[in-house]
């Protein structure tokens, strides 16, 4: 019984291993003050900006990693779907570049690239994917 249980707990660490990688990864491209670094991961809505109506429009909010680091998620809305009804609480899946900044970071590139020049990223919220 206490192997099959020691199976199952690491079974379970290794499913759940590429959250954390990624968490892991984000963090150490925070502290090393990376940038231009594909990146996915998921993290809580804790805060929603104002979007950013400077150049192209983009939608903003604010989440923390289950390490506890928060991001900024920059969607460029002239690009890509919005995320409607988003809230404080809801989680959200994403994939883009990472720039550091002082503050945890930001990601964006949350879109397909029109151009065909850079990895086209997404966000997934509720199960659906805007790209």
């Amino acid at each position: 019984m206490k192997r099959m249980l020691a199976s199952i707990i690491i079974l379970l660490s290794i499913l759940s291993f590429p959250v954390w990688a990624n968490d892991a990864l984000l963090k150490q491209a925070y502290q090393s003050r990376q940038s231009d670094l594909q990146v996915q991961g998921q993290g809580e809505v804790i805060k929603i900006l104002a979007d950013d109506n400077y150049g192209s429009k983009h939608q903003r909010f604010i989440l923390r990693l289950v390490n506890r680091q928060t991001i900024l998620l920059s969607h460029n809305i002239d690009l890509a779907p919005r995320i409607p009804n988003l809230k404080v609480g809801d989680w959200v899946e994403f994939y883009g570049e990472y720039e550091w900044n002082s503050k945890g970071g930001v990601v964006h590139w949350t879109h397909k690239d029109p151009r065909h020049s850079h990895a086209n990223g997404w966000l997934k919220h509720l199960g659906k994917k805007y790209h």
